[in-house]
């Protein structure tokens, strides 16, 4: 038998009777190099060698016609793997006719061999490939900022790191997501592949192409001795891996090992690593034994990938991008959640709310993500335990049906309180953690005025509540710090721009509007867009005419008219009326105007309606700030300052990711005030919610103040904007709060409370029940919702007053009526409530809405009167119907209506609890959040600033400079 050498494209190969001209198709098929199929493959060369024993030694030099001839003729292996890739991709299409995998290459130097032949097999497969070129002597920092911008871009699906070997140090290899590193050479990837494990990972392409092409010998290798000559480091551990894997059994050894010889004769077959120009005697090597030349996938212009086991290797590689395309696609659909709950051991007495709040631990925030089915790639965090979440998930998850959604509201507030939030947080801590059921609180976030001021805390209280409550009170991720820049940035805008025009010609304004850069005079896009208000179609600004100049420069706005005010997120009572421009250098432009809470600011507003960043910059863009001397509205888009407020506000928009005490979610976004604006958190956080829970899971947002307010803005002006429709109200109320409506005594904060609120009576609770409670769920039955009261019992209630509250209740309409012990008990004291929103979510409802927004002002203004609060009739002031005039004169008459009124009575008239009857609502003025997209009528003599009592909160307030521990927060 004739004893041969192919030096060929996968390397030396040995083969048996080959002659000197022979034809592949001559030969035997035992006798082709592994991985070859007879396709006329001439034997171009053979040079014959003299040996010792009888058989004659011939070195073969093996060739094609062409590189493509190389790959496509490397039969049998390429080809398998290339058509189950396309098989695979087709799938994939298939479901995701939008998919277009890409294979991003990321090499050192601009040699294009590794392009050609990944290309060549990616384009047979119909994948995508990139080549991204770094300098030679790239430095570690410039790969690694390369690889950070490839694990954001979500069209790329694998990346080739074609660099040299001193390159891929840990922290190259690090860096790059895992799923996307399709050589697995990562440390994770490596991990996965020896524990036997690659559920998410990789086998590096080329250890599958060698065992590929063993697998092909012509004799079977299970159970048979593969040895790996050379090499080290992944590549040779996971050849090592995979063989034994296979049943065979692999050693190893250097190139200058004094035994190499006798190892590699003993073997069945050898794969050399790292050879360079190291040839193998023909005499070393056992007949009948495969040999492979496996070269270093790493090095530029690498002698493997120049070859049909580069070929192998970049289908190998390409069916690896395929794969985590399809991981990828895995990773977009909804995930079930795999919540787990946090243990709370409830003590008595209940401690304080920052004691409760410390002694938990919050689990890190990335892993409750993780557990309710986001993304890494949605999340932001800001610290430990809060994050945001991009809107990018909507888009993921458009197709996901909603869950069921609950808003919880209230009886008229009273200084003795109902626990809103305190009840919300109960009832998704009984629902996720004990009845098993995904669900989820939306809140708004706290004003750092009332925090300071009178109210204290807003994240619950007792064993529910958000934690941790220190950074929930307290700024937590700057929102309404955005609120005010912008919403300052706007009142700065306007006083400039009425200075400059009243110090300025027409043209030199024009000229510093729109200034000369390099010589050459442009509008911006903001500015073409007031050109197109004005009915100015040029674009050109030498094309003006001075009638047209004046027109873009000159706002006109009248001092008098202005209606747009600076905020401050403080209670500061001697900022409801300033004057400004007093300053010398403002040449006398002196005039009055006023702040307002920040949370009043119609930027607060838009921020809670809007439902993307689209829409929220549209709708910053309409906000009228004023009005110009000639009656027209003047909106933030005409001052030129819309795009910046979109900036500014552009993380703002994403909700805040928290967690209760018994590691629910919550997101925390918007805080409205209701007496002053629709008093809802965002739009987007409840649509968000909607989507993680599932079509069987509960979303739980909370309105502000009494139902008669928080609730009738929610139904009327939230869900039109959202287009989301409830399935049930919770209705909070206490039994102390109702024998208040009931007729009990005036309560004073701070003061001790009268005997009434502490004994047992009966008939202020059936008092408070038959007014307030009735009327407030005759309310949530005029919008055709179920309601659920929810009893938040406190320690001085007896069992005859509760059962009393329950009882009619029910008789007045309520679905159920269960007391709840959530601030004491956690979750479990909320299971009958849960149980009870759970039965009634899932019956059918009748949703409507009070009002057609195409009525007019005065007549929606008078339902809302009428059927809500129970007025005779409205009474509009002088000012406030010239202004529904005008406003009807501009095209805002279809608006919904936002009443600015007190939250402590049905009434304009704080004093009157109850239901009272036989008023007249008077509206003093009226006034249109255009951008926010309402108008608000004001009702008696409501303030937008509230102010500081005489002893704050603040007072309480501190920090212990050696823990950094916040103290006096409840």
């Amino acid at each position: 038998m004739k004893l041969a050498t192919i030096r060929s494209a996968c390397g030396s190969l040995r083969v048996h009777g080959a002659r000197p001209g022979n034809r592949f198709s001559d030969l035997p098929r035992r006798c082709l190099p592994v991985g070859f199929t007879k396709k006329s493959c001439i034997l171009r060369m053979v040079s014959a060698a003299t040996s010792s024993g009888t058989n004659p030694k011939y070195t073969v030099i093996f060739g094609k016609e062409s590189q493509e001839e190389v790959w496509s003729e490397y039969d049998s292996s390429v080809w398998e793997v290339v058509q189950s890739t396309k098989e695979a991709l087709a799938t994939l299409e298939g479901r995701n006719p939008e998919i277009q995998p890409l294979l991003a290459i990321l090499q050192a130097g601009d040699d294009d061999g590794i392009l050609d032949i990944n290309k060549k097999v990616v384009e047979k497969i119909g994948l995508n490939v990139t080549q991204i070129c770094l300098a030679k002597e790239c430095t570690e920092d410039e790969i690694v900022e390369q690889l950070l911008k490839l694990n954001h871009d979500p069209r790329v699906h694998g990346v080739y790191l074609h660099l040299p070997p001193t390159s891929l140090t840990s922290r190259v290899l690090n860096t790059l997501k895992p799923e996307k590193n399709v050589d697995g050479m990562s440390d994770l990837n490596m991990g996965r592949l020896l524990r036997g494990d690659l559920s998410k990972g990789f086998a590096p392409p080329v250890a599958c192409a060698v065992l590929d092409l063993l697998g092909k010998h012509d004799a079977p290798l299970e159970g048979k001795t593969v040895l790996l000559v050379g090499g080290e480091g992944p590549l040779r551990l996971a050849l090592q891996c995979l063989i034994e894997r296979s049943g065979m059994t692999a050693q190893s050894c250097h190139w200058n090992t004094k035994t190499l010889q006798t190892q590699m004769m003993q073997a069945d077959a050898v794969v050399l690593l790292s050879a360079g120009n190291i040839d193998v005697p023909p005499t070393w090597v056992r007949p009948g034994a495969a040999v492979i030349r496996c070269e270093p996938t790493t090095g530029p212009n690498e002698r493997a990938s120049r070859s049909g086991l580069g070929y192998l290797t970049a289908a190998y590689r390409a069916q690896n991008v395929v794969q985590s395309c399809s991981w990828w696609l895995q990773d977009q659909q909804y995930k079930p959640w795999h919540l787990r709950s946090l243990k709370l051991q409830p003590l008595t007495p209940v401690p304080s709310d920052i004691e409760i709040s410390r002694a938990q631990t919050p689990k890190p925030v990335d892993q409750l993500a993780e557990e309710i089915g986001l993304l890494p790639e949605e999340l932001e965090a800001y610290g430990r335990s809060k994050a945001k979440v991009r809107l990018s998930l909507l888009d993921r998850l458009h197709s996901q049906p909603d869950g069921k959604y609950v808003l919880v509201a209230g009886i008229t507030p009273t200084p003795l309180g109902e626990g809103k939030s305190t009840v919300t947080i109960g009832l998704v801590q009984a629902m996720s953690a004990h009845l098993k059921l995904n669900s989820f609180a939306c809140l708004r976030q706290p004003s750092q005025g009332p925090t300071f001021g009178v109210k204290g805390g807003a994240a619950g209280g007792g064993y529910a509540q958000v934690i941790p409550m220190e950074e929930f009170n307290l700024h937590l991720t700057g929102d309404i710090h955005a609120i005010t820049a912008a919403n300052n940035l706007v009142a700065a805008a306007i006083d400039a721009r009425m200075l400059h025009e009243a110090t300025q010609s027409d043209k030199a304004l024009f000229k510093r509007l729109v200034p000369s850069v390099n010589g050459v005079r442009q509008f911006s896009p903001i500015q073409i867009s007031r050109l197109h208000r004005l009915g100015i179609s040029k674009t050109d600004p030498a094309s003006l005419s001075p009638q047209e100049v004046s027109s873009f420069v000159r706002l006109d706005l009248d001092p008098s008219k202005i209606t747009w005010q600076r905020v401050v997120d403080t209670n500061d009572r001697f900022l409801r009326k300033i004057t400004v421009g007093q300053a010398s250098t403002e040449k006398g432009r002196i005039r009055e105007t006023g702040f307002d809470i920040a949370v009043a600011s119609e930027i607060m507003a838009i921020l809670a309606l809007a439902d993307s960043l689209e829409d929220m910059k549209s709708r910053l863009a309409r906000m009228v700030v004023g009005t110009s001397r000639s009656g027209q509205p003047v909106t933030a888009e005409d001052l030129g300052v819309s795009g910046a407020l979109a900036v500014l506000m552009k993380d703002a928009i994403k909700p805040t990711l928290m967690q209760t005490l018994e590691g629910t979610p919550v997101f925390v976004h918007a805080g409205p005030f209701a007496n002053i604006a629709h008093g809802n958190s965002s739009v987007l956080a409840d649509k968000l919610a909607l989507k993680l829970v599932g079509r069987d899971g509960f979303v739980v947002t909370e309105a502000g103040f009494g139902a008669d307010i928080g609730m009738e803005k929610f139904f009327n002006i939230k869900c039109r904007a959202s287009g989301l429709r409830p399935n049930v109200v919770v209705l909070v109320a206490t039994v102390r709060a109702l024998k208040m409506h009931g007729g009990g005594p005036h309560v004073s904060a701070g003061a001790p409370l009268s005997r009434e609120y502490i004994d047992e009576n009966l008939s202020l609770v059936a008092g408070g029940c038959h007014s307030n409670l009735r009327k407030q769920i005759q309310i949530a039955h005029l919008f055709g919702v179920p309601v659920v009261v929810a009893l938040n019992v406190f320690k001085t209630d007896t069992q005859a007053e509760i059962d009393l509250v329950c009882q009619i209740a029910k008789e007045c309409g309520a679905s159920d009526a269960l007391p709840c012990n959530h601030w004491s008990e956690g979750g479990r004291g909320c299971l009958e409530l849960a149980q009870a929103v759970n039965e009634s979510a899932h019956r059918p409802t009748n949703f409507q809405f009070l009002y057609n927004t195409e009525m007019p002002i005065v007549e929606k203004i008078r339902t809302i009167a009428q059927k809500v609060y129970g007025a005779d009739d409205i009474e509009l002031s002088p000012e406030a119907k010239n202004k529904i005039d005008y406003y009807d004169q501009q095209g805002y008459g279809s608006l919904p209506i936002c009443m600015a009124k007190t939250h402590l009575s049905l009434s304009h008239m704080p004093d009157k609890k109850g239901a009272p009857t036989g008023f007249v609502l008077p509206i003093r003025d009226v006034r249109a959040s255009v951008g926010a997209g309402f108008i608000y009528p004001l009702v008696g003599t409501m303030s937008t600033m509230p102010g500081l009592p005489t002893r704050p909160c603040f007072y309480d307030i501190d920090l212990n400079p050696v823990t950094e521990e916040i103290t006096g927060l409840f």
